[in-house]
């Protein structure tokens, strides 16, 4: 027997694991395995695991479509899993393992133990368009600034560009699996699509209809202005070649025309992918360790009362307590308002970027280790080719800029739907409802005091 092993690759299609398992000529099955403890310990949201369920169950039918079984294992914790897995190898009479490539340090420290303990490990690179380790500077080492990376990522883009892989067929079609249960407590994530063909959908509306404005709408939050494939990706459920294959469908000049949707599009992919590159060349950013050494003097304040008021969308600021919520109800967050909260916490509030990191761990479908940590630290100015420390996002600014007339905020803080557009972006004392709080922090004093504390991060200082 020849054992594939999903992990965050929950598809069929383009899968260069299941493909090369398939390839290689022995019965396959596949398997699953559960981490519970492990994914309670690394803040998986409930809702993605829910999300995950309803992949895994659809997988557990495409595969048995093709004539592969699919197992399903429950191991607590990642250091038990390589006796696990050696004894489900051993039960079905197999010395060969075929899995796609996880990046994070716990994960890859798991996959090393897994080949230690005799089982016969074959990764491959099923979740970037180019391997993390393979875009390096003249001096064979990793860029520390974006820019210069994607530059170079395009030219391995362009010179491996390949069409997905198509589903591998190992046999005649079996009989399903038994409905598969997590063993997690979750949340519904039943507003989000689950199917291969509904996400096919859901990728081909955004490109024919919606990517050429995307590079003058992705930042506006109350236009449905993005792809909203983020959950796909990080689960797996769509791989980026896929995307980018079709993108080329469409506009096959992306590749170079900067000033363009498809482009801008195409340059969050390459974002992702700087963030996986990252946590390869400094596994230190997978222990909560700042990118930047010089991060670790800002001194931070411990206020439990803001956090709450920050996590519950009750800061006062509307645009921020409007994007809050929306993480709370959707367990999704527009991109912009990720970056303004995360700005709003780290530095008007001076609250440890960590901590807003792990809460939107906890609440978000498309929660990504590497792309959360990302872009966390960029907005505190504590990662790699982070915004500089002196810059704030101004709250009310922003929601007049992206969200003018309000249509954002009515939205989800319904308590300020009757005031006029201008006085929606930050209620006067006078105008303000009485279910809604005043403002946690003074704009201006939050700024000065941020300014002075991150003053630390001065070169040189």
């Amino acid at each position: 027997m020849t054992v594939i092993w999903f992990r965050r690759d929950l598809r069929i299609e383009d899968n260069p694991a299941l493909t090369a398992a398939v390839a290689s000529g022995r019965p396959v099955i596949a398997l699953y395995i559960s981490s519970p403890a492990q994914w309670q310990h690394h803040h998986v949201a409930p809702i993605q695991l829910d999300l995950t369920e309803r992949a895994l169950n659809l997988l557990s039918h495409q595969l048995a479509g093709i004539g592969i079984p699919l197992h399903h294992l429950v191991v607590p914790w990642y250091r038990d899993i390589p006796a696990a897995l050696q004894q489900f190898c051993h039960q079905h009479q197999s010395q060969r393992v075929f899995a796609n490539r996880d990046h994070e340090v716990n994960e890859s420290q798991r996959d090393q133990q897994v080949a230690a303990s005799g089982v016969e490990l074959s990764l491959h690179h099923g979740d970037c368009l180019v391997p993390p380790g393979s875009v390096t500077t003249g001096s064979d080492t990793m860029y520390r600034v974006f820019t210069p990376f994607r530059r170079r990522w395009l030219q391995k883009v362009q010179l491996t560009l390949a069409d997905p892989l198509p589903a591998p067929v190992a046999g005649p079609p079996v009989a399903s699996s038994a409905l598969i249960r997590l063993p997690v407590d979750s949340v519904c994530s039943g507003a989000w699509e689950v199917s291969a063909e509904g996400i096919g959908r859901l990728l081909a509306e955004f490109v024919d209809h919606r990517v050429d404005h995307y590079h003058q709408q992705r930042d506006l939050p109350a236009v449905d202005g993005t792809s909203r494939l983020s959950p796909y990706l990080a689960l797996g459920m769509i791989s980026p070649r896929q995307c980018l294959h079709q993108l080329l469908q469409r506009a096959p000049w992306a590749l170079e025309h900067s000033a363009s949707g498809p482009f801008t599009w195409l340059s969050e992919l390459a974002w992702r992918e700087f963030y996986r590159h990252l946590i390869v060349a400094w596994p230190k950013l997978c222990k909560g360790k700042n990118f930047n050494p010089l991060g670790d003097n800002i001194q931070w304040n411990d206020r439990p009362d803001l956090f709450q008021a920050w996590c519950q969308g009750r800061t006062g600021y509307p645009l921020v307590d409007a994007g809050m919520r929306q993480l709370q109800h959707t367990g999704w967050m527009h991109n912009r308002l990720r970056m303004v909260t995360a700005s709003f916490l780290s530095k008007n509030l001076l609250i440890d970027w960590r901590l807003g990191e792990r809460w939107f761990s906890q609440h978000l479908i498309d929660g990504d280790f590497a792309a959360n940590n990302g872009g966390w630290q960029w907005c505190a100015s504590t990662g790699c080719d982070a915004q500089p420390y002196f810059r704030l996002f101004n709250p009310i600014r922003q929601s007049e800029k992206f969200d003018p007339q309000g249509d954002f905020i009515r939205r989800y803080v319904p308590e300020l739907s009757d005031l006029d557009n201008k006085m929606i972006h930050m209620p006067s004392d006078r105008q303000r409802p009485a279910d809604y709080p005043a403002p946690v922090v003074d704009y201006r004093q939050s700024r000065e005091l941020a300014l002075s504390r991150f003053s630390v991060m001065k070169k040189g200082k």
